[in-house]
């Protein structure tokens, strides 16, 4: 059973494992996509998604925090300046991963990880949409309570009488069956 069982050990031992997961941080930071296998993506995600929150906090205390995970200071430095803006009314899910197919010397999964671009907002283009998506759901809800309310009381559903029961016997005895035998 797999109780317990936090992270993936990514084959490796735990300091090791620690500076693979550093180093894929500081890559990500600094490209903002790298391309790793599925596994090591995956790792990556909570702790790449961890550095955003802290870097839109923009304390004093969280800027130690992110110095501490990436330990390079032109990481930390663009983390605060550039990326924890980018994300300022998202409220999580700041990475995406794709899947990009299998690596040709051993075949493992690969995948590409990328902190999300800048969104494009079009003026009041999403609103109109999201007002028009709105509008119908509203109608066809006051259709549903007119249709509930409209309908008359529920029928009683008849129950059926209960089945006689053939009287058993208790343990230790049989019953004669009337084909002769014993039962």
């Amino acid at each position: 059973m797999r109780h317990g069982v936090d992270h993936r050990k990514l084959g490796r031992k735990p300091a090791h494992r620690k500076a693979l997961l550093r180093n894929l941080m500081n890559a990500l930071v600094h490209a903002e996509r790298i391309e790793t296998t599925v596994a090591k993506a995956k790792e990556l995600r909570p702790l790449a998604d961890r550095l955003i929150t802290l870097g839109k906090a923009g304390t004093l205390h969280s800027r130690r925090r992110v110095f501490s995970l990436l330990t390079d200071k032109e990481a930390t430095d663009k983390l605060f300046a550039t990326l924890a803006g980018r994300f300022i009314g998202r409220q999580g899910g700041y990475t995406r991963i794709v899947r990009t197919g299998f690596r040709v010397g051993d075949g493992a999964e690969m995948a590409i990880i990328e902190y999300l671009p800048v969104e494009e907002k079009k003026a009041g283009g999403k609103k109109k949409k999201a007002a028009a998506k709105k509008a119908p759901a509203k109608a066809a809800g006051k259709k549903k309570e007119e249709k509930e309310t409209s309908r008359p009381a529920a029928r009683k559903v008849k129950q059926a009488a209960p089945k006689p029961t053939k009287p058993r016997a208790s343990r230790g005895q049989t019953q004669k069956t009337p084909e002769g035998g014993q039962g």
